[in-house]
């Protein structure tokens, strides 16, 4: 460690209370609205486990090296309250807050004990400015991967929930589709509609684009080989939901379907899996007929 680090971190270790005190009187002077919910108590309780850890990380370790195992714990700790404050709703700059207020009482403390040598207090305060620079970035970077990794784990959700494989009868389904058929919902549509084939026993099942905007040769592609995975499956597919414009556009495209079965609406291709599971569909006369 050099000698700026050595005289910096004796400082903080001396006046560890002082700090704590004074750092938390900082976070709730400059605390958001939302940040201003959060109990004092489990604020002064963070703030006293993430400043022990912090004292004990520059006696052990390197105070220009945070990647050192030495201040594993600062990381860990720092990305458990990031990951937390990020489910909770805060702002990544409310987030890095927790670690940026902590410069005040810092610069303060370090006046007051190298007010008399100017080369030292500059230096001193440079190094720690780089500390918490470094901290407070590292909050902000766990704080925006846990919100994409709760976006990712929403759309995913969203996918599974846009593909719903409904049991129309015994050894029929239906998928109706909704919204536009790329490559990663292709694969949720094929996992979702052959463990329905698995689970039921179907042998039939109903594909239904009433609901996609546009069809292109990526989409019927798509939708051939969802068809060809059901069939692997012992499972015959019916395509329904073909507009004219649909039509039109796969003629346009030259996309050929094949042996696949195509009808214009869902209740037709329902019709037609009754028959061909040896059912048949009858009007009953009313009593007044």
């Amino acid at each position: 460690m050099s000698d700026t680090g050595k005289v910096v971190t004796g400082i903080v270790a001396k006046h560890e209370a002082e700090l704590l005190s004074e750092w938390i009187d900082e976070q709730v002077s400059t605390a958001s609205r939302r940040m201003g919910g959060m109990r004092e108590s489990e604020l002064r309780e963070q703030s006293k486990e993430f400043l022990g850890l912090l004292v004990t990380a520059m006696n052990e370790g390197d105070i220009e090296n945070t990647q050192a195992a030495a201040w594993s714990g600062v990381r860990a700790y720092l990305d458990n309250v990031s990951r937390t404050r990020s489910l909770q709703g805060y702002t990544p700059t409310e987030t890095a807050t927790f670690i940026f207020s902590l410069k005040r009482p810092l610069f303060s403390r370090l006046r007051r004990e190298l007010g008399n040598d100017g080369a030292q207090l500059a230096d001193s305060t440079w190094a720690i400015s780089e500390l918490i620079d470094k901290l407070g970035l590292f909050t902000t970077e766990i704080h925006q991967k846990a919100r994409e990794e709760v976006i990712s784990r929403q759309q995913q959700e969203m996918l599974e929930l846009s593909t719903p494989v409904v049991k129309l009868w015994d050894g029929i389904l239906a998928l109706p589709m909704i919204g536009t058929l790329d490559s990663a919902r292709t694969q949720i549509v094929m996992e979702t509609l052959l463990q329905k084939i698995v689970d039921t026993g179907s042998t039939l099942a109903i594909i239904d684009i009433t609901g996609v905007p546009t069809v292109d040769t990526l989409t019927a592609q798509h939708l051939l080989k969802t068809v060809t995975a059901a069939r692997l499956m012992g499972a015959e597919c019916i395509i329904s939901g073909i507009r004219p414009q649909i039509a039109q556009t796969i003629v346009h495209l030259g996309v050929e379907l094949g042996e696949i079965m195509t009808k214009a609406t869902l209740a037709d291709a329902f019709a037609i899996a009754l028959e061909r599971s040896g059912r048949t569909v009858r009007r009953i006369a009313s009593k007044a007929e």
